[in-house]
């Protein structure tokens, strides 16, 4: 197998509110809800995913609420941080400004790995931090949402570097170079930046060394798991068949409708996810409305009534509604 993962795919976290969830991701950070489902192995549990603006590959955060679930804590051996592209230093700034008129918790702008960068939190003490891409080359970013708040110039166009927080960076480093072929091309004090494939912003893990902090604990407000970008169903089987040569466990091939996956634990609490670009989120809804109805793939349609009983209801129509584009003063 040569082909090489083509970066990443999503980000998967936990919320303590799906309904705060929505309304941070919509009207807060401007990214558009392009499916609003269930997780396939917990029915009573909302699944919600904001993209760019048609659903490209690379752009999708992803949330669980749990019903019950703990706050998790923040440490060691943990999926720490999600990061999203921003087009340009001109757009970081824009945030910050906009950010401090939200009342968003941030860190002020700052500078690693030559990128311009806004570290911020959600409600839940989710850690997100947004990444210039002025300068950066390799995998394309994808679209803005057109008829959201944020203006197209400053618009979050999809995911950036993933944050890994490890206590074995010896281990990991290994497994990140051996066994998905990442290269650590650069490092910064604690932070070291792996690359992989086309590299640049969409292809990029920062690993930080920390054996000082507790170990993470996940529940709401912390990753659940990451994915990485793979092209069809062969390449997935060849990526199930290489991870096993190396000893890990595997899922085995799961279809997500949306996508088809294979799943590892790669470190402890670290599971990495192997998702197609394909088939995507626009084949059972129409491209004005996506996101606004419950969607269910195939295998959970004949248990609807069950499931629209279980889950309370959400309003997540924005097709009736034009927003205005929020430029700061």
């Amino acid at each position: 197998m040569n082909n090489e993962l083509k970066g990443v795919h999503h980000v998967t976290a936990i919320t303590s509110s799906a309904e705060k969830n929505y309304e941070f991701f919509t009207y807060v950070l401007g990214m558009r809800l392009v499916k609003k489902t269930v997780n396939q192995d917990d029915i009573q549990t909302y699944h919600l995913f904001f993209a760019d603006d048609v659903g490209s590959p690379g752009t999708d955060m992803t949330f669980f609420d749990f019903p019950g679930i703990p706050k998790g804590t923040h440490g060691t051996n943990e999926i720490s941080k999600t990061s999203f592209r921003v087009p340009s230093d001109e757009a970081i700034d824009y945030w910050e400004k906009r950010f401090e008129r939200l009342e968003v918790k941030h860190t002020g702008v700052k500078e690693q790995f030559g990128k311009k960068t806004l570290s911020f939190v959600d409600f839940d003490d989710q850690q997100y931090l947004l990444v210039s891409d002025e300068g950066n080359k390799g995998v394309e970013a994808g679209t803005p949402w057109e008829k959201g708040p944020i203006p197209v110039e400053y618009a979050i166009t999809g995911l950036g570097p993933l944050f890994v927080r490890i206590a074995q960076f010896d281990y990991f480093k290994e497994m990140l170079e051996k066994v998905l072929k990442f290269k650590e091309i650069d490092q910064e004090n604690s932070f070291h930046l792996f690359e992989v494939g086309e590299g640049g912003n969409g292809a990029q893990v920062i690993v930080e060394h920390n054996a000082v902090l507790p170990q993470g604990q996940q529940g709401f407000g912390t990753v659940h798991h990451a994915a990485f970008r793979i092209e069809d169903r062969a390449e997935l089987d060849a990526w199930d068949e290489r991870l096993r040569s190396f000893g890990f466990q595997t899922s085995g091939y799961v279809d997500r409708f949306f996508f088809k996956s294979l799943y590892a634990r790669v470190a402890p609490q670290i599971l990495f996810e192997f998702a197609t670009d394909g088939p995507g989120f626009m084949g059972d809804e129409p491209y004005e409305t996506l996101g606004e109805k419950l969607s269910l793939p195939p295998f959970l349609e004949g248990k609807r009534e069950q499931i629209e009983q279980m889950v309370r209801p959400i309003d997540t129509v924005r097709s009736t509604k034009k927003f205005k584009k929020e430029y700061e003063k």
